[in-house]
């Protein structure tokens, strides 16, 4: 027998719940003498034994997200992807015959009696039942009863390492038991504490508003509240798994009818009405194994949160239909864990299926912490990367339990689990409507001030998703999107809301693995507030949890409905988006997005409008039980030690990047996807060493380019190109200069104009324009520092880098030109266009065609004879014959199209204004003390905002803000 390293009970169950000194099973969960038994062969368990793949998959899995699709498009033809990624023929064959020749019985072929289980090589997975007498052959250990009987115990164990015999131990590298739990936490905090402030402990979750403005079915709060891209009763977007462990479509009786009966019955009563046929189907895989009758009303819990699921996708995506995963069940000694659902869902189409869901979500967890070097981990960590493999998409509910993930050792916590890089973790907000607003006292004075007019109060709102000016807003129109956290402290030393209970949402850092290539990429470092550890900050995403805004669902037995939250809710709501999304990609011709945690940090990176950015509240919850507390939380006294994470402008660990603007994320993500899987164009600037993201920037290619300084305070900043070094003493931009955020959300039909206009007149910080050669150097120094260039990885690609120094100082090196990365990389597209004027003048553009970066034109450089003429040679017409488009007046939103561009067209615009023309090079234009003026401000993803003034103006460049979009008038042109 060889000892397997790490793979103790408390290994399995016990990472950072319990101190170094707690060695013991017996002490770690406080059991007696008379509370350890050894089991008997009436005792069975069901473990896993997990082998190593044949081949890894790291290099693929970090490649970008074109060339991970094209990888896996061509194993699959091949039919070679798990002979390559599953386990090595021979060694899964030799585990496999060594439990089959000492007659193991090996689960997966009877779910009715054993348990549904997945036993295979492409899984790399042997389920084996065991015995008492089995396991302690096979693992070189007796099997243990913890319980005062032995015939009715509370959990099986072993003491001390397992064992696996020779002949197999170097081939199983994973290990996972069907079943245990969790010890009590232990302080680990020391003498730690922090007094609290009696009342609510975050902001924007104390709303006393009645129920009709705090409640609303999940399809309005998809399509009204976070602009979902598609009416889910008008598309089929394919399947939704859900991860419903021994759940499944259990009901307590059929006298109510079945459960798509039942399904359907929720969804006309909140008014979803289609044709029989159209109503989405839930299918279930294991269910043999689940919940029903007498068992189901014992375990209502898990009913309540299958059924908030599956009423939250079904009305999202009323025909789409659900696959709902058991797992193993809840036959013969199957545990249900969340683990075997997860597998059953990368493995095993739901009964009555063809195929497994290209989306998984999940709002369960095992109540296991299992140690980052033991097997049971690792076999953990590998489902999401099989998942990866297959092309699915996971989503899961990071918790409920607030930064403590309630867990009373003092500290932060997190799920460590299934808190992989290869899933989408999402968190917990919540919503005020401006009803429910009005009616929180936390929101008072941000209310008051709001509408008073305070800019700076309503500038906060606007980057969180408002977008109707408060004197314009209706009573559902989205205020303010704060964390969930609903805590509070009464006068008398209770903590309302209790810690132990599911009443704020998870998020912190996962120290057990390493930061993340695409959260380095966006220049994150997440690290704990409890010990500085670094690692996998939490979550990616968020969206409504409960707090100001809950979801109208069907309860635990699917009868009428009831109001549930949770990030249990806020995931099916982020699967429902992503199942949409996927839909839309294959309108447009694109593979599945699979794992695509990265492609959100991209989107954010280059389209911030894709997402609402929560800066307000908290989700600090750490504490340790403590009888000589005064603070009293779920019956128990503790001790608070104030560990925690806080919202912020941009990424934090409270929200992650935010939650969704469904429309504007479909968009930018289908302009990523088509630009990875077609694009030719080179990236702005190439990084000339491997300082990743620090070191020295070249021009790619002769171009002109744009240098827009972004500074909070007067200072001196200089570039360097080449050889020459210019420097400039800059100014300070106002206060409320536009952003590309600002800038792009903008550009939505129903973005209300007085907030556009009242952020006219904001000037940027300085522009300058150059032509750069290629392979010049590009450097940027700001106050005498270098600036660094922490998210270039990401925006080069898509025409701009930004370069910025600690603190509010930046400048953005742009292009002045689009690269038309159409869809497909197909010739002669529709190209839509999108106008936002906020300029008082009659003012309109042309977009003409040039022949590279530098903006020349049959040899002729923008500003010499003939240019003019030349490019009006060149324009693109509308789909009506004109080549002139007008802006639709101060304030107003407007779109079109242009015609015939071709792939990798470079385009280039001209506006005209006041009688004045003006080009997107500043050597075409108009000088000013003998230097040319530049008229054109970059705003990310293929958006440009225009200063129409002659000299300059008043330098605010959003005069016309200008976007095209190259790929969303494809397929089907769903989201146009």
């Amino acid at each position: 027998m060889d000892p397997i390293l790490n793979s103790s009970y408390l290994d399995f169950t016990a990472y950072q719940l319990i101190s170094a000194n707690t060695t013991t099973v017996k002490a770690a969960y406080h059991l007696g003498d008379a509370d350890i038994h050894v089991a008997t062969n009436a005792q069975t368990v069901n473990v896993a034994l997990v082998l190593d793949r044949a081949s890894d998959p790291t290099d693929l899995l970090s490649a970008d997200w074109a060339v991970r699709q094209t990888g896996l498009a061509e194993l699959n033809s091949t039919g070679n992807l798990w002979t390559v990624y599953g386990a090595d023929e021979t060694d899964f064959a030799t585990v496999y015959s060594y439990l089959e020749a000492n007659n193991y019985t090996i689960l997966g072929n009877h779910p009715e009696s054993t348990g549904d289980y997945v036993t295979s090589q492409d899984s790399r997975a042997i389920w084996v039942e065991l015995d008492a007498t089995e396991f302690a052959a096979l693992f070189g250990t007796p099997l243990m009863v913890a319980g005062a009987d032995v015939n009715k115990y509370d959990f099986l164990y072993w003491d001390g390492n397992l064992s696996l015999p020779t002949e197999i131990s170097s081939l199983v590298q994973g290990l996972w038991v069907d079943g245990g739990g969790a010890p009590e936490a232990e302080n680990l905090a020391g003498d730690v504490s922090v007094t609290l402030t009696e009342g609510p402990q975050s902001e924007g979750n104390s709303t006393t508003a009645g129920y009709d403005a705090t409640s609303f079915t999940p399809n309005v709060i998809a399509s009204d509240l976070y602009n979902f891209p598609l009416n889910g009763t008008q598309v089929e977007t394919g399947t939704l798994a859900l991860i419903e462990p021994g759940m499944g479509s259990g009901l307590p009786n059929l006298d109510s009818g079945t459960f798509n009966d039942l399904l359907k019955a929720y969804l006309q009563s909140i008014g979803i009405e289609l044709s029989d046929a159209e109503y989405a189907q839930a299918y279930t895989q294991g269910a043999a194994g689940q919940y029903q009758d007498a068992t189901y009303i014992q375990n209502g819990g898990g009913a309540g949160e299958r059924s908030m699921d599956v009423g939250i996708a079904a009305a999202i995506n009323p025909r789409s239909d659900l696959a709902l995963y058991v797992g193993s069940g809840n036959n013969g000694a199957a545990g249900a864990t969340v683990f075997t659902a997860y597998q059953s869902a990368i493995w095993k189409a739901a009964t009555g299926l063809s195929s497994t869901a290209s989306v998984i979500s999940s709002s369960w967890g095992d109540p296991q912490n299992s140690s980052p070097n033991s097997p049971f981990y690792w076999a953990y960590s590998q489902l999401f990367v099989d998942a990866a493999l297959n092309n699915q998409t996971v989503v899961t509910a990071l918790g409920d339990g607030g930064s403590s993930n309630s867990a009373a050792n003092g500290l932060d916590n997190v799920e460590y689990n299934y808190a992989s890089a290869y899933s989408v973790l999402v968190g917990g907000s919540s919503l005020s409507t401006t009803a429910a607003a009005d009616l929180d006292t936390t929101l008072a004075s941000l209310v008051k001030s709001a509408g008073e007019g305070n800019l700076s109060t309503i500038w906060q709102l606007v980057s969180g998703g408002l977008k109707s000016a408060p004197s314009n807003a209706a009573a559902i129109d989205v205020f303010i999107e704060t964390v969930w956290n609903q805590y509070g402290l009464e006068a008398d030393g209770t903590i309302s809301y209790a810690y132990q209970g599911n009443n704020s949402g998870s998020g912190g850092v996962d120290t057990t693995q390493a930061i993340p290539s695409y959260q380095l990429d966006y220049g994150l470092t997440p690290t704990t507030s409890d010990t500085g550890e670094t690692g996998r900050g939490l979550p990616d995403v968020t969206a409504n949890a409960g707090g100001n805004t809950w979801y109208v669902t069907p309860p635990g037995d699917m009868v009428s409905t009831t109001t549930g939250g949770g990030t249990s809710a806020s995931a099916p709501l982020w699967g429902s988006l992503f199942i949409q999304l996927n839909a839309i990609f294959e309108d447009q011709g694109l593979p599945a997005l699979g794992y695509s945690t990265d492609l959100l940090y991209l989107a954010s990176a280059i389209a911030p409008a894709s997402f609402n950015d929560i800066t307000l509240g908290n989700n600090i919850s750490s504490y340790y039980k403590d009888e000589t507390s005064p603070y009293v939380s779920g019956g128990e006294h503790v001790t608070p030690t104030g560990y925690g994470y806080t919202a912020s402008e941009g990424y934090d660990l409270a929200s992650g990047l935010g939650s969704p603007n469904g429309l504007l994320l479909a968009r930018a993500m289908t302009a990523i996807a088509h630009a990875q899987m077609y694009s030719e164009a080179p990236a702005v600037l190439l990084e000339a060493d491997s300082g990743g993201g620090t070191g020295a920037w070249t021009s790619s290619v002769d171009q002109s380019l744009l240098f827009q300084s972004a500074l909070a305070s007067a200072a001196d900043w200089s570039l360097s190109l080449g050889t020459s070094t210019t420097s400039f003493s800059g100014t300070a931009s106002g206060a409320y200069a536009w952003t590309a955020t600002l800038a792009q959300q903008s550009l939505q039909s129903d973005f209300d104009s007085a907030l556009v206009t009242m952020f006219d007149g904001q000037s940027q910080g300085q522009l300058y324009q150059a032509n750069v050669g290629a392979g010049a150097a590009v450097g940027v120094t700001i106050g005498g520092a270098t600036a660094g260039s922490t998210q270039a990885d990401l925006t080069a690609d898509f025409g701009f880098v930004d370069f910025a120094t600690d603190g509010d100082a930046s400048v953005t090196v742009a292009r002045p030109v689009a690269v038309a990365q159409t869809a497909g990389g197909l010739d002669d597209q529709d190209v839509i266009v999108r106008l936002r004027q906020n300029g008082m003048n009659d003012i309109s553009v042309l977009f003409y065609e040039v022949d590279d970066y530098s903006g020349l034109i049959d040899g002729i450089a923008p500003g010499e004879t003939g240019y003019a003429e030349a490019a009006s040679a060149r324009a693109y017409q509308t789909d009506t014959g004109a080549v002139s488009i007008s802006g639709a007046g101060y304030g107003s939103y407007s779109t079109t199209e242009i015609v015939g561009v071709d792939a990798n067209d470079l385009i280039a615009m001209k506006i005209t204004s006041g009688g004045q023309s003006y080009w997107a090079f500043a050597q075409a234009n108009e000088q000013v003390n003998g230097a040319d003026v530049a008229h054109l401000w970059s705003y990310g993803l293929n958006t440009w905002g225009w200063e129409d003034l002659y000299g300059g103006g008043d330098q605010d460049y959003n005069d016309l803000i200008v976007q095209l979009d190259f790929t969303s008038d494809s397929g089907s042109g769903w989201i146009a």
